[in-house]
């Protein structure tokens, strides 16, 4: 589910330790009065294609394992002959051409699609424009047919992963009202997203009607006769077929000739579309989607996405060059805490913050990634308090912890100590996006998140070791939440406007919450200058956080009355009591530490002090005492 990973950071100018808030954040925020970066900007972190790996016959293929017809053009990963149902001659749309030498670009890349998609995979087609011959069941009915849906855990259940005929319809179809004349260029087909069976359709042609009555088919220059266009081979790979030549109409069907041996006619489906003028004014037009704001909508980079969005497939974007799963490599603290916490070694021997990488994570042949070594740098350099990464594929807000705390258990409610300001920051995210609160959506795969307020522990989701959000956690100060922004995965450019009015109000809510909580600056009562590396510890909650270079410190809470503890080596510790009203901005939390007389006499002897001869005999007597 998780694509692409989006990083957002910026943070208050350096203004010394005393109190503000941060004045500019993004995703990422910081402490005031810690760092400053000059020119600091959005960072983009996206996963690029996977290598190319070397064919038998010396060529370069890409993993990406997509097809495309145009003009008996066919570009096709080597696979096993199928046995097919009911064999029809195929006649495709233009001419063969041979493989792509080593080192050009991909086809996919250079195949101009024409029109934009008309909306299945993002729901922008509702179900009630979904129709078909027949279906298995209700869990496999038009409206599952649409691409990258994915299915339940259940065979059977209401949300299985395509729209499927039933085995004894001899002509099924599979139908799409566009609500309007559309400019029809080409059909993006998948198979049968399923743990437990194979299905997907082989081959199929395309009709097109204005009244769901009288129907044309797409037929192909040299014969003239109704094109029959090679479809899937597996069940998740899209394949791409352009028509012959873009058909105007409102209604457009897909008829499965053939489909693999042993299966049935399943698929998903997206359709390519451009919108037309309609003089005579006799359709609704539809409601105008899109932002006012003077912003470059583009995809700024990963060509995949900006060419190949809806042909990238579910599962690309989460592997880079080296073929590493970004979303599961940043270190497993969890683990030795858990085994600590079980111990009663936390927090008088192991600490409840700030673990350190493990020996392992940090050996030269470690799996890590340069991507993920970049991020915990960058994570170690600026002090965040506040975070989210950008995920795409769902409507819902998850929040830590992301791994089970029973080993192996798929799914298991594993709340971190700070679980109150967790869905406290998840609530106010999926309480301001637009895609969220709309009460008319159906849920966009196998799962409606809705009745739970669109938010979710992601260990009670699905287990997730080595995820950036539980990192975040218990490696720095930083609370960080996953934001799932849309049922589909890529999205297409011409939907980039929408998907920044459905989350710009919900970003910026959520970036004011860093303001939340109390925060304020731990100094050293002699030279009144602040104390770095102090621990901020409040009663009730087991994890702490820690002061900034200059001894200032933000700690999230929701509101109530706390008390805190502020400590560190070589002083003595300070509670007091700190409220967190509804009021804008932290509430002011200072400390003042004095030293031990321990620690002012390493001072003294740190400087070359001579130390009186009477202490210097006690402190023998001590020693002498101890061995």
């Amino acid at each position: 589910m998780w694509g692409l990973l989006l990083a957002l950071a910026a943070f208050a100018p350096a203004v010394g330790p005393a109190l503000g808030a941060p004045r500019n954040s993004v995703l990422g925020l910081a402490q005031p009065g810690t760092t400053k970066v000059p020119g600091s900007t959005p960072a983009l972190h996206s996963s690029p294609a996977q290598p190319p790996a070397e064919t038998a016959n010396g060529t370069s293929e890409q993993h990406v394992r997509i097809r495309v017809i145009k003009k008996k053009k066919v570009i096709m990963k080597k696979r096993k002959k199928l046995t097919l149902t009911r064999p029809t001659p195929l006649v495709t749309a233009g001419p063969l051409v041979t493989p792509t030498p080593a080192g050009t670009l991909d086809p996919a890349e250079k195949q101009e699609t024409g029109c934009p998609p008309l909306g299945l995979e993002s729901l922008r087609v509702s179900d009630s424009r979904l129709e078909a011959s027949s279906s298995q069941s209700f869990g496999l009915g038009p409206h599952r047919g649409r691409l990258n849906i994915q299915s339940g855990l259940e065979d059977g259940d209401l949300y299985d992963g395509a729209w499927c005929a039933e085995e004894q319809d001899a002509d099924p179809w599979f139908q799409v009202d566009a609500g309007h004349p559309t400019r029809f260029s080409g059909v993006i087909t998948q198979g049968r997203n399923s743990v437990w069976r194979y299905d997907w359709v082989t081959s199929y042609k395309v009709q097109f009607s204005n009244d769901s009555r009288t129907w044309w088919g797409s037929r192909n220059h040299s014969s003239g006769m109704d094109a029959v266009f090679p479809a899937n081979s597996d069940p998740e790979t899209p394949v791409l077929n352009l028509l012959p030549e873009p058909q105007v109409a409102r209604f457009i069907r897909l008829l499965p000739q053939t489909w693999l041996q042993g299966g049935a006619p399943c698929l998903r489906a997206e359709i390519l579309a451009c919108p037309v003028s309609d003089p005579n004014d006799l359709f609704l037009e539809a409601p105008a989607s899109g932002s006012s704001d003077p912003l470059d909508f583009q995809h700024h980079n990963y060509k995949a996405m900006r060419k190949g969005s809806e042909l990238v497939g579910w599962a690309e974007g989460r592997w880079n060059n080296q073929s590493i799963d970004l979303n599961h490599n940043f270190a497993d603290l969890n683990t030795p805490l858990w085994e600590a916490q079980d111990d009663g070694k936390v927090p008088h021997i192991v600490p409840n913050h700030h673990l350190p990488l493990p020996t392992y994570y940090t050996l030269p042949n470690a799996t890590v990634a340069p991507e993920t070594r970049a991020v915990i740098k960058w994570m170690k350099r600026i002090p965040f308090v506040l975070s989210a990464n950008l995920h795409g594929g769902e409507l819902v807000v998850s929040y830590p912890f992301d791994m089970t705390r029973t080993p192996w258990a798929a799914r298991e409610l594993t709340p971190t100590p700070d679980d109150a300001v967790f869905r406290w920051l998840s609530t106010v995210y999926a309480g301001s996006n637009l895609a969220m609160q709309d009460t008319s959506r159906r849920p966009c795969h196998s799962q409606d998140f809705s009745v739970h307020g669109n938010i979710i522990n992601g260990a009670d989701w699905h287990t997730v070791p080595g995820s950036m959000n539980d990192f975040s956690y218990l490696h720095t100060n930083c609370f960080e939440v996953t934001v799932e922004l849309s049922c589909d995965k890529f999205p297409h450019e011409n939907e980039l406007p929408q998907e920044w009015e459905n989350n710009k109000d919900a970003l910026l809510t959520y970036l004011e919450q860093v303001r939340m909580g109390i925060a304020g600056v731990v100094r050293d009562k002699d030279t009144e200058l602040g104390i770095a590396d102090a621990v901020i510890a409040v009663d009730g909650i087991n994890h702490d956080v820690t002061t900034a270079w200059g001894g200032d410190y933000w700690r999230l809470l929701t509101p109530g009355d706390y008390m805190v503890t502020a400590s560190a080596e070589g002083y003595h510790s300070v509670t007091r009591n700190c409220r967190v009203t509804f009021e804008e901005g932290p509430f002011p939390c200072n400390f003042v530490l004095t030293k031990t007389p321990k620690q002012r006499l390493r001072e003294l002897l740190a400087a070359g002090a001579k130390v009186p001869p009477d202490l210097r005999r006690r402190l023998e007597r001590l020693r002498g005492q101890k061995d």
